[in-house]
């Protein structure tokens, strides 16, 4: 029997690209390794799911089991990928060695960590998969004032998202206005002012650089040295391609892969 085509990822990448190639191809063995569950849910929920009331499971478009089954391939869950073997046509996992024919990177990216002094740096929390939300929401429970690092596009659905759920919320940002680069000049008043409205602070011209666990939550303070306090921070200042797994491979990746 011939090795599958591998995909690495189980997200929207991943899953199309099984989709299609099932399409091309009814009988062609594809496994599909992944370090979360394997259910096939919509990312750019996890932002706004909060207001709606949504859990975890209730986020989830496609179980593991069922998604498995339409496709007629196998689900590797809860799989790490240590290292790509390209000259073997294999990957070596945390529950062992697998050979492909082909192999497909679609391992999407990270949150990006920026550099934050503190005893309390380490627990901040980033929100990029379904894990991370059941995590977030588990340490929202009783928490009711979050500071968000990033007034991006992701930092202000979260901002909007929590105050829609009556937690009050205060954004930092380095860029003088927000969505600095979706926005022009002209209309980023508008909304940081609607945003403003519905109840969010918002911190424009202000990076933290120190987070530090105090009795009551947490205690950050910018690099002007002013402190600001919460019960939960929450980076959202951006993502970057995952891309080490190809690197160590020797590939060419430069931006991305």
């Amino acid at each position: 029997m011939s090795a599958p085509i591998v995909i690495l990822g189980s997200g929207l990448a991943g899953i199309t690209v099984a989709r299609e190639l099932r399409k091309l191809d009814a009988a062609v063995s594809i496994t599909i390794v992944t370090a979360d569950d394997g259910a096939f849910y919509s990312k750019p929920s996890l932002s706004n799911a909060l207001a709606a009331g949504k859990t975890a499971p209730q986020l989830v478009l496609t179980p593991r089991e069922t998604l498995a089954a339409q496709l007629k391939l196998e689900i590797r869950a809860h799989t790490r990928v240590t290292r790509l073997l390209p000259g073997e046509h294999a990957i070596e996992t945390d529950s062992g060695r697998l050979e492909y024919s082909r192999l497909v990177l679609a391992l999407g990216a990270q949150p990006i960590r920026l550099p934050i002094e503190g005893n309390g740096a380490a627990e901040i929390m980033s929100v990029n998969n379904l894990s991370d939300y059941v995590a977030f929401r588990t340490r929202l429970a009783g928490a009711g004032r979050v500071a968000i690092l990033g007034g991006g596009l992701i930092g202000c659905e979260f901002a909007n998202d929590l105050r829609a759920a009556g937690i009050a919320v205060e954004v930092f940002d380095l860029a003088p206005q927000a969505l600095g680069r979706l926005l022009p000049d002209a209309a980023a008043p508008n909304f940081a002012q609607g945003l403003a409205a519905a109840g969010a602070r918002i911190r424009f011209n202000t990076s933290i650089a120190r987070v530090d666990r105090a009795e009551d939550g947490f205690v950050l303070l910018d690099a002007q040295g002013k402190d600001y306090s919460a019960d939960l921070v929450l980076s959202a200042v951006g993502l970057r391609p995952e891309t080490e797994l190809a690197r160590a491979a020797g590939l060419d990746i430069k931006r991305g892969i």
